[in-house]
């Protein structure tokens, strides 16, 4: 196992925050970049609706909404989403993977779609270990022992999240951006102006009045997030009303406010999680199977060096030109064939 020093860490998360940051601060200033698009195979016909009838299932603190397709007997994948995206964003991803003949579970997160928390007075928390132990729970409500965990943005932390402190459940792993679990000490450090621009977002959460305008605005909200953290992506109107639906969950703007304020320790977590969390502050090791994807959005650390000597199993580190950072949505042939490479 490698040992990295406090500072090998805050220099390698500062390292990810810039590039991520300074390519959605060049966004917002308009500047225009010329990328070549992936390589893509044949691939099966594009799939202009949704999903078909949500699935729901009570799964330990949340009744969870999920699309299950592909053959029940397949080797399951799972499919995480992130902000402000929702299931929609694997929905080229799904046909081919079944087609392939995995079994593919994509379920809203806590605070999207039709999942809801089963009891009222649940506090609404947006931390990164409350995540990993929801896909927990999810799998055991389905009867899943392990499964290839695969993800981007909020769902490639909680990929990330289950391969280091569950191992055993996690049979392989796909991550947009590498290994992103939270360091709250590392999140407490200034940035340089042009990276603290491109998180411009993080502060307007932390002030009331973001709270507020998050959840009177949240759809023209999430449609400017879309457009900053993939510029080159063209999606139409119906693509994103489409994901913009699962925004509305009650619990939405709740879970979405706690989950940024926790991150720049603003919000306290839960006690039952303190363990869960000291163990990822220690920065553990990934040993599973996995594949990083890097894209535009990663900027200068899109190589991968930074997160490199954060897996010690089979890794390998893939990018891609000309694509933002709905990666599933964007370049849809590709993460499907990620997920099928992982074990191979």
């Amino acid at each position: 196992m490698t040992v990295m020093s406090d500072l090998d860490v805050i220099d390698r998360d500062r390292r990810r925050f810039l590039g991520a940051a300074a390519t959605v601060a060049t966004a917002t200033l308009a500047v225009t970049r010329a990328a070549a698009a992936p390589a893509q195979r044949a691939a099966p016909a594009k799939r202009t609706g949704g999903f078909g009838a949500i699935k729901q299932i009570d799964a330990g603190l949340l009744n969870v909404g999920y699309v299950d397709e592909g053959p029940a007997s397949g080797p399951p994948v799972i499919l995480l989403h992130g902000w402000p995206y929702d299931i929609h964003a694997f929905v080229e991803v799904v046909p081919r993977l079944a087609a392939a003949g995995y079994r593919v579970i994509v379920p809203h997160l806590r605070g999207y779609g039709t999942t809801r928390f089963r009891a009222r007075d649940t506090f609404r928390n947006g931390q990164q270990s409350a995540f990993g132990s929801d896909l927990i729970a999810l799998m055991d409500a389905l009867h899943i022992d392990k499964a290839v965990i695969a993800g981007f943005d909020w769902g490639a932390r909680t990929a990330n999240v289950v391969a280091a402190l569950w191992p055993a459940r996690c049979k392989a792993m796909v991550a947009v951006s590498g290994y992103i679990i939270v360091n709250l000490e590392a999140n407490k450090l200034p940035l340089p102006p042009a990276a603290e621009y491109g998180w411009w977002y993080q502060y307007y959460f932390a002030t009331e009045r973001g709270r507020h305008g998050y959840d009177a605005n949240r759809h023209d909200f999430a449609k400017l997030i879309w457009k900053l953290a993939s510029p080159t992506w063209s999606f139409d109107d119906a693509t994103f009303e489409r994901s913009a639906a699962a925004l509305s969950n009650p619990d939405h703007v709740d879970i979405v406010i706690h989950n940024y304020r926790w991150r720049l320790s603003l919000a306290e977590g839960e006690r039952q999680y303190d363990a869960l969390e000291a163990r990822l502050a220690a920065r553990p090791v990934i040993t599973v199977p996995s594949i990083t994807i890097a894209s535009d959005f990663d900027g200068g650390a899109a190589d991968g060096a930074a997160y490199k000597k954060l897996f010690s199993g089979r890794h390998e580190h893939r990018i891609l030109a000309g694509v933002g950072h709905n990666v599933p949505q964007e370049a849809p042939e590709a993460f499907a064939q990620a997920i099928q490479d992982v074990l191979t």
